[in-house]
């Protein structure tokens, strides 16, 4: 029953909104891809000490080509810049957290919303949510292919994790089946406001609230200069400390969600991070992300192998996180 299902991470995350203390020095594993069915066990054995350890880790050396990501960043912005009218129509169904948001998600741990607008596209519940050709020609098409390339990636991933978990290699491609109409994974292009002056170094103001993902695995894709994700590896609600993960165009920033945690019985680690708002002397204009979000089918049964929790569907899984993180949007 969805009703059941305990909030714990919520109630920690509304823990999490003070600046806790930032610090330098810190960093996140980079993983390199190359020539992965041959490092298999290799890759597999880094993959798995960064997500026990620290939760994160980055990836390079993928299959992802360069030109393609710069290729979505523009369709990102061509998107954003259409009239508001044009979005408006797209608004978020949030049944199904899909379409266009504008300043409405509110994280536990800040309570206001994100200084963010974005985009969700999850590929059974589109209808009537895509802009047409008239209005961004080749935009759908291009999302498309870009959302099945995140998708292979993540599976590559996960069937390491499956290996370590005991499961069968293909355990979690399967509970993410893309031909399945209870396909939920979600491919995400956000906007981040530029920062008026006024607003610099403002308590209480972020780009996005402190927050762990509900998903199993977050692909990031960000843009070098546009800076402010920080990560608190460890999970020290009581004294926080924020590392910064430095972007750069190469590499994919990764972590595991709150999902896959669960599944592990707790031995990957969801992570808490946020995006907090530039600095003096800083860049401040817009900042652009596009995460890929690996959440198993709605119809999918979490079960963990050491029964460490009771058994929840996907679907009531994340209805109630979603739920959650809009509960204060504006009327």
């Amino acid at each position: 029953m969805t009703q059941a299902y305990d909030l714990t991470e919520l109630n920690k995350e509304a823990r999490m909104g003070e600046l806790g203390v930032e610090r330098s020095g810190g960093s996140i594993p980079r993983i390199s891809l190359t020539d992965f069915e041959r490092r298999r066990e290799e890759i597999t054995e880094e993959l798995w000490r960064a997500a026990t350890e620290v939760g994160f880790f980055q990836l390079v050396d993928h299959d992802i080509p360069q030109e393609m990501v710069d290729e979505a960043f523009a369709w990102s912005a061509r998107f954003f810049d259409l009239p508001r009218e044009v979005k408006e129509r797209l608004s978020l169904r949030r049944q199904d957290n899909v379409g266009w948001e504008y300043s409405s998600q509110v994280r536990p741990s800040v309570g206001v919303p994100d200084q963010k607008e974005s985009y969700q596209i999850t590929r059974p519940h589109m209808a009537q949510l895509w802009p047409t050709e008239e209005e961004l020609a080749g935009f759908r098409s291009f999302m498309l292919d870009f959302e099945s390339r995140c998708w292979a990636l993540a599976m590559s991933v996960l069937s390491c994790f499956a290996d370590r978990l005991g499961f069968d290699r293909d355990f979690f491609t399967r509970a993410h089946d893309p031909s399945s109409d209870d396909y939920q994974s979600t491919l995400r292009l956000v906007h981040y406001y530029a920062l008026p002056e006024e607003l610099r170094g403002a308590p209480g103001v972020w780009r996005a609230g402190a927050h762990t993902d509900f998903d199993c695995l977050t692909l990031l894709f960000q843009r070098e200069g546009q800076g402010g994700l920080q990560v608190c590896p460890g999970r020290d609600f009581d004294a926080p400390e924020w590392t910064p993960v430095t972007p750069t165009d190469d590499a994919i920033t990764c972590n595991i969600g709150d999902m896959l945690m669960r599944w592990s019985d707790d031995q990957l680690l969801s992570t808490f991070h946020r995006v907090r708002v530039p600095g003096e002397g800083e860049y401040a204009g817009a900042r652009y992300s596009i995460p890929f979000f690996a959440q198993a089918n709605r119809d999918v049964l979490i079960e963990t192998p050491g029964g460490s929790y009771a058994p929840i569907t996907a679907a009531d899984y994340l209805q109630q996180r979603v739920s959650a993180n809009y509960a204060g949007r504006r009327r």
